[in-house]
């Protein structure tokens, strides 16, 4: 009998941290196999379906084989003008389809290359704690050093950008930002944007924005973009996704915009790993895209519905949380006596509830879990009851 081979995985992989969502699975299909009546409130996938004239765009567009061969590597040019498009709708924001927009298998694929245009082994890059894992994951994948930055419920969970080490701003090369913010459901107002802008031309850093959630607001809440204020396209990238926006989380479409430079570089990762996204994809992203004011207020108007349920229900409990202005997340402080993950699991086996515990997200989510709105409203309540019935 010939000996097995003695596999070893290279060591940027044996540097990462478990992945948070992989876990939560992992728990939740233990809990499911036992015959738990599981609500899940972990990971953040809208339990909405896709608007179906943009499934029926997929469907014609799939049908027609001028789509079946390799699409652009950077999208295609109708794609790419929808979202210029868009965002001059939008935010007001003029962008060269062809130099300043490229097209993403979602947004996470783009962030996670990131590192690979612009981060050499041993350089740092500034992450959100608590954060997204991917922006750590990313970073370490290139080899780069990922530096916390803590995101403090008494700075509104917004980084203290002049508590930044300054021998670290010395030899970083990228800031990970993400607002409206995964998990805490915080915000950026025009001033920490143009502070932020300022920041990154002093140190020359750039800034990948995050605004997978921007979309998703309530109360005549609209968030802003970094590109809309003066000097933020010369110093940053910003990532979209159609996933939350349109209830697309399975179809892997996003797009990033910014500096040509930033972009080009991005492209030129992209160009040697993957693709690009199938065109019929991208047919029904510009049909999302062009039907926006169509389709994300009635989303936004059932994830507000399910906020004011939870956030009702969860302080008639004692829980402090805050009713966000964006996101479909709540991030709620746990009660004394227990941590992140010991409440989280209290919740879990007690009540059938799935919450992910902040310290997952990093070391200063620690005293907070985050639950996601990706049910219907029926079952928060039903998470409220149970919640109530099992106590803490």
């Amino acid at each position: 009998m010939q000996a097995s081979l003695k596999i070893q995985r290279a060591q940027r992989l044996q540097a990462l941290p478990p992945y948070l969502f992989a876990k939560i699975d992992e728990l939740k299909q233990q809990a499911l196999a036992n015959g738990v009546d599981i609500i899940d409130l972990g990971v953040g996938d809208p339990d909405l379906a896709t608007p179906e004239t943009i499934v029926k765009s997929l469907q014609e567009a799939a049908a027609d084989p001028a789509n079946h061969h390799y699409p652009s590597y950077i999208g295609m040019p109708e794609f790419r003008q929808a979202a210029a498009d868009w965002f001059k709708k939008r935010y007001n924001v003029q962008l060269d389809p062809g130099s300043e927009v490229i097209t993403l298998i979602g947004s996470k694929e783009g962030i996670a290359h990131t590192p690979l245009a612009f981060v050499n082994p041993g350089e740092s890059v500034l992450v959100p704690d608590p954060g997204y894992p991917v922006y750590q994951a990313a970073t370490i994948m290139a080899g780069g050093i990922p530096r916390p930055m803590p995101l403090r419920e008494e700075n509104d969970f917004l980084p203290d950008l002049q508590a930044i080490d300054k021998n670290i701003l010395a030899e970083c090369k990228l800031m990970f930002l993400n607002y409206p913010n995964n998990p805490t459901a915080a915000t950026a107002d025009r001033d920490f944007f143009a502070r932020l802008i300022d920041f990154a031309r002093e140190h020359e850093i750039v800034i990948c924005q995050d605004a997978a959630y921007a979309e998703l607001a309530y109360d005549g809440y609209r968030p802003l973009s970094l590109l809309e204020l003066e000097g933020g396209k010369e110093v940053g990238i910003e990532f979209h996704s159609l996933s939350k926006t349109f209830n697309m989380t399975g179809w892997r479409l996003g797009f990033a915009v910014g500096d040509s430079k930033l972009i080009s570089a991005l492209g030129a990762v992209k160009t040697n790993v993957d693709s690009g996204v199938f065109q019929a994809v991208q047919v029904a992203g510009i049909n999302a895209l062009q039907n926006y004011e169509r389709y994300v207020p009635i989303f936004c108007e059932t994830f507000r519905k399910r906020r004011d349920i939870m956030v009702i229900g969860l302080r008639k409990l004692g829980l402090a949380v805050v009713a966000p202005r964006a996101t479909f997340y709540l991030w709620v402080k746990v009660p004394a006596g227990y941590t992140s993950t010991s409440f989280s699991m209290h919740l879990l086996k007690e009540a059938g509830i799935i919450a992910t515990p902040g310290n997952g997200f990093g070391k200063f989510g620690e005293g907070f879990i985050r639950f996601a709105l990706t049910v219907p409203a029926e079952r928060l309540e039903e998470a409220v009851n149970r919640m109530r019935k099992v106590g803490f």
